[in-house]
């Protein structure tokens, strides 16, 4: 079976490489043209089309994506080029191949508000430019009635890329004092457990009687924190485990105190209860990834 991986140098991508493997003969690619002319930029829209038409996956996993969230309040227009339109073209693609589509999408669909976490169902109204040119990307990808998994997830981090957690722990290296928002709620989710739950649910699709169209699950590990916590749990355990953390004191702070081009999210809780019915996971404690990670990147000597 041949899948086609797009944003193969992603946080998520990165980790794809390795969890789609045993599924098949997986072509990835990132926005570089290869020698054999295939190209996975989402902004060459003719490329695309030639690359997919070229390959003729069974299944294309879309891990691409624009995700400079505060740059896109000034970039709306090349924001939603790359998260919708080209997401469009992908399913109607996927469509005529008959092929499936995993896309991944975010909580930022949602209003941010409350204390609930959020179910598929729920009503979305996103705040800030990145989050209506996800939401137009799902709905374009619901709107082609293509067989698609779209997952929803949050507060990705992983060995690969820029993240949270690794700025934090540079910066506990460098400073007494950190200053962390500690009113926004959600689940960190590292790039390894959605690679392997995309991989797992792919697996269980052969054999399961889900219908051949547009699917919406939410994809987070179990447990909510908030940045402050997070930030201090990561850095703690990484002067646990030798990490030279010059950090003494990490000061909670208000949404308001750190304002950000893009409004950020109060609550972006998921509810992962049809995921884990669906395709019989267990959701992991999302401390568990940040240890995982953390230790990874002290053994790779991550540098300060």
């Amino acid at each position: 079976m041949k899948i086609l991986l797009l944003g193969k140098n992603g946080q998520v991508g990165w980790e794809l490489q390795r969890s789609l493997a045993m599924l098949g003969d997986v072509v990835a690619l990132d926005r570089s043209t290869t020698s054999d002319g295939l190209c996975g930029d989402l902004s060459h829209i003719d490329s695309l089309i030639k690359t997919v038409r070229t390959v003729a996956p069974a299944i294309i996993v879309n891990a691409a994506a624009y995700t400079a969230v505060d740059k896109a309040e000034s970039e709306a227009e090349l924001a939603h080029a790359i998260n919708a339109h080209a997401v469009g073209i992908l399913a109607r693609e996927a469509k005529q191949l008959d092929a499936c589509l995993v896309h991944y999408s975010t909580d930022y669909v949602f209003s941010g508000q409350g204390t609930t976490p959020w179910q598929e169902q729920d009503t979305v109204a996103p705040q800030s430019s990145y989050g209506r040119s996800k939401l137009a990307g799902e709905a374009a990808i619901i709107a082609s009635g293509t067989y698609a998994l779209i997952f929803r997830t949050s507060w990705v981090f992983g060995v690969h890329g820029h993240n949270f957690l690794k700025t934090m722990l540079r910066a506990a290296t460098r400073h007494e004092t950190l200053k962390v928002v500690a009113d926004q709620w959600g689940a960190p989710t590292s790039a390894h457990c959605i690679a392997d739950i995309t991989a797992h649910a792919l697996q269980q699709i052969k054999t399961s009687h889900l219908e051949r169209k547009s699917h919406l699950f939410h994809l987070a590990p179990s447990g909510y924190t908030h940045w402050h916590a997070y930030a201090s749990y990561a850095i703690e355990y990484a002067r646990a485990c030798g990490w030279p953390v010059k950090a003494q004191q990490i000061l909670a702070l208000a949404t308001a105190e750190w304002p950000t081009p893009a409004v950020r999210p109060a609550n972006s809780r998921l509810d992962c209860r049809k995921l884990e019915t669906l395709f019989k996971l267990h959701m992991p404690d999302w401390e568990s990834g940040v240890r995982r990670v953390t230790e990874l990147l002290i053994q790779e000597n991550l540098q300060p």
